[in-house]
């Protein structure tokens, strides 16, 4: 498997489900300005929606898509129980969390990146970040992890989008039980090692 990756990007929860898993994978950069990959491909002909991540499988199929891919992942390896099985009710509560932090959390962050982003649409997003992340914090009450006490794919995709607060100087010291869970999930291993082969931690 190849997955192509932009260092800190949304790229960076299916890279932390890869090591977790324990998978055999390789990975190239991506830059995401120019399309280009660090083998000098053209990005676009590799994913004509030209953003990462996107995971050559090995079996002539291409996934695009973060939540897709880290749920194809923890299926190729069930063993270490990154997502419950599939059919079960915990299964779509996973998928549930997967989708939140996609269309509550990721896309509000979104526009944050922007350095033409007007002083409305920055106002609206951290706003909608704030009761999104409220909502974040009551259901971490109690529990280590988003669904209880085992670290899944959707406390990858979480730690990666609370990862671009400290970028974007977005305060989360209201949600002391989200910070602990950020430096929680910081602290293992395979997260580390994420990191670093993106050239985020020395």
């Amino acid at each position: 498997m190849k997955l192509y990756f932009s260092p800190g990007a949304c790229s960076l929860s299916p890279h932390i489900v890869l090591l977790e898993a324990g998978l055999a994978f390789t990975t190239e950069a991506v830059d995401l300005r120019k399309k280009v990959t660090a083998s000098g491909a053209d990005f676009s002909a590799i994913n004509p929606k030209g953003y990462v991540p996107a995971l050559e499988t090995g079996q002539g199929v291409l996934l695009t898509e973060g939540p897709a891919i880290v749920q194809y992942l923890a299926d190729l390896a069930p063993e270490k129980n990154l997502a419950p099985a599939a059919g079960t009710p915990e299964r779509y509560v996973l998928v549930e969390w997967l989708n939140f932090i996609s269309t509550e959390l990721h896309k509000n962050f979104a526009p944050l990146f922007r350095p033409n982003a007007g002083a409305d649409l920055v106002n609206y997003a951290h706003s909608n970040l704030a009761l999104r992340l409220g909502y974040v914090e009551r259901k971490l009450d109690g529990r280590d992890y988003l669904t209880g006490s085992q670290f899944t794919v959707a406390d990858a995709y979480l730690f990666t989008v609370l990862n671009w607060a400290g970028v974007l100087k977005f305060d989360l010291s209201s949600f002391p039980l989200v910070q602990a869970f950020h430096k929680r999930v910081s602290e293992r291993p395979m997260v580390r090692q994420a990191m670093r082969d993106e050239g985020l931690l020395k």
